[in-house]
């Protein structure tokens, strides 16, 4: 139990970076600064989970209670409209828009400038075509603004940058996406790294939730997208 608690397809929703203008702001949380120094991070189980420790003179247990509520898996994919950067420009993204026209690989990420997120970000951007083969649309998400966003894409990869991809970075500056995904860390304000498979009816049909300094696999998203397909 212990090893899922953060890992789980259903977080209980209890629920910067660099920046190009002197006239925005981003804090970086204190607690986010072992990303920037490459070392490991651990995350606290929410607040809405509720654990007890028993100890005893033979063993030592840790029992954790998951939420009840009802997952997001198998239910309609809470809708959002917000700005994003795609082509280095900003654009609006309404999620409902492909509803009905196409599947959605919809992640998040927690911080624009970090060292896993590159890796993850620019793979699924140069395998973007192979989505596109399946009639799926690539999604990314983090609480940085546009600005940052763009700054990102601006910077080329060689010097920690993105370069340009081939979909939208959406900006969750007031974490109502990534809270409504179930993926917001209360106390950091930033996301796990969740990843939704959306089918075209809008009803999410796969779920994963990293934990901060875990990255995905596009060969996974890519096989169980194919999979969900098939059926």
């Amino acid at each position: 139990a212990t090893s899922t608690a953060l890992l789980s397809s259903n977080p209980t929703p209890k629920f910067s970076a660099f920046n190009p203008s002197p006239s925005h702001s981003t804090i970086v949380p204190s607690s986010f600064n072992g990303l920037r120094n490459c070392k490991p991070l651990v995350s606290r189980v929410p607040r809405s989970v509720s654990s007890r420790v028993s100890h005893s003179k033979s063993s030592r247990s840790f029992v954790v209670r998951a939420s009840s509520e009802v997952p997001l898996v198998g239910n309609k994919a809470p809708d959002f409209e917000a700005e994003a950067v795609f082509d280095q420009e900003f654009i609006k993204v309404k999620l409902s828009e492909y509803i009905g026209k196409k599947y959605v690989i919809l992640f998040f990420y927690p911080l624009d400038f970090t060292f896993v997120c590159p890796t993850e970000i620019t793979a699924f951007s140069d395998r973007y075509e192979e989505f596109q083969k399946v009639n799926t649309e690539i999604l990314g998400v983090s609480v940085d603004s546009v600005f940052s966003h763009l700054a990102w894409v601006q910077t080329d990869r060689k010097s920690g940058g993105l370069g340009d991809l081939n979909y939208p970075l959406i900006s969750d500056v007031t974490k109502s996406i990534s809270k409504s995904y179930n993926v917001l860390i209360p106390d950091q304000g930033i996301a796990l790294r969740g990843l939704f498979i959306i089918d075209k009816e809008g009803v999410i049909q796969h779920s994963t939730i990293n934990n901060l300094a875990i990255g995905r696999s596009v060969d996974e998203t890519l096989r169980t997208l194919q999979a969900l397909q098939y059926v």
